[in-house]
């Protein structure tokens, strides 16, 4: 404010004196003189009315501070109060009010914490059945595998025995012979037998 006052009057100074010099005309003087003048008063209005925002503001803070401090001892003691700390000096009105209060909380505590039980149950039910279902999915998939690898399996098994056969009996021409030498009619036999004892004898002439 007063740099702004020292300019305007630097400003009035230099006019003055400059009129002194010139000569010019009064009139246009007096219009300059009072274009300053206006300046001036305007900036030390302006200057006025900073100062009066500032101290506007610096009112509110204060009040809405104070609001602020009210509002957070009365939270507090009534967080004491629902604790249980501050009621030694609370009236018997006040306790029933207090204990009313509790109830009606707890009550939403209760009703909400079913909901999401319940929830939850709803939940596991229907994961339950999802399970039962994939169980037998997989259960019906297995006995599927299992009813395609029988015929595998005693296709394998005949394959093996008849290999397991031919290894532990090989086959030899001379056995196949001997056996079957051995193996000869019985009847054959008796018919040599006959022709053997006649080839002995003598023929008996008459």
């Amino acid at each position: 404010m007063a740099s702004n006052g020292v300019a305007a009057m630097v400003q009035i100074l230099g006019l003055h004196l400059y009129w002194e010099t010139t000569r010019g005309v009064k009139k246009s003087w007096w219009l300059c003189v009072k274009s300053t003048v206006e300046r001036y008063k305007k900036a030390n209005s302006d200057t006025s009315n900073s100062g009066t925002v500032a101290e506007v503001n610096a009112q509110h803070y204060q009040q809405e501070s104070s609001k602020l401090r009210q509002q957070i001892s009365s939270l507090q003691n009534a967080n004491r109060t629902i604790v249980g700390d501050s009621i030694n000096t609370m009236s018997l009105r006040d306790l029933k009010q207090v204990e009313n209060r509790l109830e009606k909380g707890i009550a939403k505590i209760r009703a909400r914490k079913n909901e999401l039980l319940y929830a939850e149950v709803e939940y596991m039910q229907k994961r339950e059945v999802e399970l039962q279902n994939d169980n037998m999915y997989l259960r019906s998939k297995v006995v599927e595998n299992e009813r395609g690898q029988q015929p595998l399996n005693m296709m394998g098994a005949a394959s093996t025995s008849e290999y397991d056969h031919m290894v532990n009996n090989p086959y030899d021409s001379r056995n196949f012979l001997q056996v079957n030498i051995m193996q000869q009619p019985q009847h054959y036999a008796h018919q040599l037998q006959p022709t053997t004892l006649q080839l002995g004898q003598q023929p008996a002439f008459n």
